[in-house]
């Protein structure tokens, strides 16, 4: 009886938070104690303690350092360097694109491709790239990068693995979705994007300087320089050609200061010293925080306001309702119900397509938060391989975003360029529904299987 009820009222939190703007983590805190304490007679002081003090410093951590990079310049520094490299070339655009992506993700900007669609999408439009290609081609660029050890993501996976004694390696977890959704890039590329090699150049659109997303140019994302007005935004400089014709030439390029040289090694130092050393995550991203933070303590009075806190406590509440279900026996149950009654290498091709299909319409965050501790009898059992099956299961969960319902999708979706936005929504559906039918298959078989036998 417990046992259902547990199931029951985990699916009733995915359902309301699907359905409705709660957070899912309120609900899974509230659960935990009612299932915990009413239902399973555990004491209140034990599911207190539940809560992932851990996951609460990573997540809170990394999400604060990409608001100190974002709010002080260094992420529009990078962006704009990588984007003056394309030179109009239209195929290097998408590439840089997809790269750019890729990189700001694997800095901790989990919303990387949420900022670069406002820019990716007109930038198609102008240069006459399929903007289907454009915003799948971030969407994946992100998505390679999203278990990047200082990326929220990577973080939590590795913080579940340790809780659970699990034998952990960043590197496997980060390069098996880095290869496959490169590898999806790469097809995406050869369906749609043939003509732009073959197309030539178009360097008039993205080498403009000032564009009209906000100040932001095609190729030029602009920080305050000598010629600018102060605000971010890029003020045209004129000058007069050899015929005595004014023309509009570029703003000089943004140069990296002081605070931006900091914030660059104190990511660095957080890649390092957590990939090399073995370094805490969570506690390295508040020092370092700490310190940039106390280099221009007038700069950014309110940054704290811009930590991700939804995600914070989405991410604890799971855990902590996690943690419950675990202290009354309802995952180990499962575990075993299910190992019982099929194969177990078949267990996780079922485990990876669910994750998928649950992923497509809810939180990723939360899905891998889910799935990871109900796999737990099934990794512990050493049937199949633990690494391979832990990428397998969060490359299903992320894969799905770019469905119209993440979003990834969204911003995609609400940027793209496009007459009829309906008939592009359903393309994207339909993409998705490819990606959740072959994507968990084709982890499981080159990645699962080779590592269980």
């Amino acid at each position: 009886m417990i046992y259902a009820i547990s199931v029951l009222v985990l699916a009733a939190i995915f359902t309301v938070a699907t359905v409705t703007p709660v957070n899912m983590g309120i609900l899974a805190f509230a659960a935990a104690f009612i299932v915990g304490a009413w239902v399973s007679d555990i004491p209140i002081e034990d599911v207190v303690d539940a809560f992932p003090a851990g996951a609460f410093l990573i997540v809170g951590g990394i999400t604060l350092l990409f608001a100190i990079a974002k709010a002080n310049g260094t992420l529009d520094y990078i962006m704009d360097r990588c984007l003056h490299l394309v030179r109009g070339r239209r195929w290097a655009i998408v590439w840089m694109l997809f790269a750019l992506s890729g990189l700001l993700m694997s800095m901790g900007a989990v919303l990387a491709v949420g900022m670069l669609a406002p820019i990716a999408m007109p930038l198609a439009a102008r240069n006459r790239i399929n903007p289907f290609l454009m915003g799948m081609m971030i969407t994946h660029g992100g998505l390679a990068c999203v278990f990047s050890p200082i990326n929220l993501y990577g973080a939590l996976v590795t913080g579940i693995m340790k809780s659970a004694g699990l034998p952990t390696n960043p590197g496997v977890i980060f390069l098996v979705p880095f290869v496959l959704n490169l590898a999806i890039g790469v097809v995406l590329f050869l369906v749609f994007g043939r003509d732009l090699i073959r197309g030539g150049r178009r360097g008039d659109d993205v080498t403009a300087s000032a564009g009209p997303i906000g100040g932001i140019g095609a190729g030029t994302l602009s920080s305050p320089s000598p010629a600018s007005d102060g605000s971010g935004v890029s003020t045209a400089v004129l000058s007069r050609s050899a015929t005595g014709t004014a023309v509009e030439a570029a703003p000089p390029r943004p140069r990296l200061d002081r605070y931006q040289g900091a914030t660059l090694a104190g990511i660095l130092f957080l890649a390092v010293g957590s990939v090399g050393f073995g370094i805490d995550i969570g506690v390295s991203a508040i020092c370092v925080s700490a310190a940039l933070l106390l280099m221009a303590p007038k700069s950014h009075p309110k940054i704290v306001d811009n930590v991700a806190w939804p995600a914070v406590v989405l991410v604890c509440g799971m855990l902590t309702y996690m943690t419950v279900l675990t202290q009354n026996g309802t995952l180990d149950f499962l575990g075993n119900t299910v190992s019982a009654a099929v194969a177990p290498l078949f267990t996780a091709l079922i485990l990876c397509y669910a994750v998928g299909i649950l992923s497509a319409f809810a939180s990723s965050t939360a899905t891998i938060g889910i799935a990871l501790p109900l796999a737990m009898p099934l990794l512990l059992g050493g049937e199949v391989g633990v690494l391979g099956f832990v990428a397998a299961i969060v490359f299903s969960a992320t894969v799905v975003d770019v469905s119209p319902f993440s979003l990834h999708g969204v911003m995609i979706l609400a940027n793209a360029e496009v007459e009829d936005k309906i008939r592009f929504q359903r393309k994207m559906l339909a993409y998705c529904g490819i990606v959740v039918l072959f994507a968990p298959l084709i982890v499981w078989a080159l990645v699962v299987v080779p590592t269980s036998v």
